[in-house]
């Protein structure tokens, strides 16, 4: 391939497509202010600094992997922001579980909690939930960690724990969430979950049930702080009927027809981009962030239930360059990469494709290509300032990889 031979012959920089025409007039300002950006990503993280996050100051170590490009989005709290749409999920969700499920004094069962802070502890985001310590979700090309401590949650199950000690049985929870993952029309670092948690006590679960007075929640057996009693296959049923009912019934409104003691439950985890998408024809998650006027007035609607198409702003062309790299003998993750790659070129990135992978004979060095295509959302880009951006991702690389001359 093209890349190959480049890496072969020169290895030096990009190899850039001549498919550019158009540009990003603001970049330095839209990614950095006056900072450089190489100099920006390579600070992230440094050990004995601090940074500032919700008012509070956190020491960063060698586990700390917060870039700005993120930080910035830490607060935006879309889901919260009136007539945007994931605000229109979030209520429409909230809606029909306040109608659909009261107690006996008519007030909704479920309660709500849409702002919780994203900074938890390690423990709530991971040990709450039994996941073991050496297990691979923890790792760091997969999150976003503050130091060693705590983190941006990478779920809203991160609260299950402190919720239900606080004595909730029944609770929604929607929030921003962290992960660091590939560059495409699909992906974000940053996107909004709604949580929905539901326990039975036994009465609860078998009331109803013809004998159920003598049927158990749990079989005999032991529990410890890391494992809890196994279910019984009755309990298992119900609860599963349960859930499928719940969630068909949320789906149905949406779409149309188209563990903690002497409890059993139920939870389940929505991304709230992926059902605003379908439900408005968004083509980009990249949009959700727009404060273009001719995004937001959209979806400005007098019922939250009312139908929305979203129209689409224009038709950008795209820019297109490559990037290859050998790659280091160890310690690289792809997820690094694409994290510089967002941090240096923001949402002008649309997508990040592996497009070669090439193997020395001689040395046994692997070398990758990456295209990263380029469009801005709203207006039209031009080669030279899209270059500028591209040269600030090769410089900010070199630094990734720690060796002068990798190009």
């Amino acid at each position: 391939m093209v890349c190959s031979a480049l890496r072969r012959v020169v290895r030096v920089y990009i190899c850039l497509a001549r498919k550019a025409r158009h540009a990003y007039r603001s970049y330095q300002h839209h990614a950095w202010g006056s900072s450089p950006p190489t100099a920006e990503f390579a600070a992230q993280g440094a050990s004995g600094s601090v940074v500032e996050l919700l008012g509070k100051s956190y020491l960063q170590d060698n586990y700390s992997n917060l870039s700005r490009k993120v930080l910035s989005r830490v607060g935006r709290n879309l889901h919260n922001q009136q007539y945007h749409p994931l605000w229109l999920i979030k209520e429409r969700v909230k809606e029909h579980f306040y109608r659909q499920y009261v107690g006996r004094s008519r007030t909704p069962l479920f309660s709500v909690y849409d702002s919780l802070s994203p900074v938890v502890t390690t423990w709530q985001n991971f040990d709450s939930l039994l996941i073991p310590a050496d297990h691979p979700s923890r790792k760091k090309g997969d999150n976003y960690y503050l130091n060693q401590t705590h983190m941006l949650r990478a779920h809203t199950s991160a609260h299950q724990w402190d919720l239900l000690h606080a004595g909730l049985n029944a609770f929604l929870v929607v929030g921003d969430v962290y992960r660091r993952d590939q560059i495409d029309s699909q992906h974000y670092p940053v996107f909004h979950q709604l949580e929905g948690v539901r326990l039975f006590s036994k009465h609860e679960l078998f009331a109803g049930i013809k004998d159920g007075e003598s049927l158990q929640l749990f079989e005999q057996s032991s529990r410890s702080g890391h494992k809890q009693e196994t279910h019984t296959m009755e309990a298992t049923k119900l609860i599963e009927f349960d859930l499928k009912q719940t969630l068909t019934r949320l789906v149905t409104h949406l779409l149309g027809d188209a563990g903690a003691q002497d409890r059993i439950g139920w939870a389940f985890g929505l991304g709230l981009e992926r059902l605003a998408m379908i439900l408005y024809d968004i083509p980009d998650i990249r949009l959700f962030w727009s404060e273009d006027e001719r995004f937001l007035k959209q979806f400005y609607v007098s019922d939250i239930n009312q139908e929305v198409k979203f129209q689409p702003l224009s038709k950008y062309p795209a820019v297109t360059n490559d990037i290859s790299f050998w790659l280091p003998s160890e310690n690289y993750a792809e997820n690094d990469f694409y994290d510089l790659v967002r941090t240096i070129g923001g949402d002008l990135v649309e997508k990040v494709d592996l497009i070669d992978t090439f193997e020395h004979p001689k040395t046994l060095r692997t070398s990758h290509c990456y295209r990263i295509t380029y469009r801005h959302m709203e207006r039209t880009l031009s080669q030279r300032e899209v270059s500028h951006v591209h040269q600030a991702v090769q410089k900010a690389a070199v630094q990734l990889l720690a060796v002068e001359g990798r190009f």
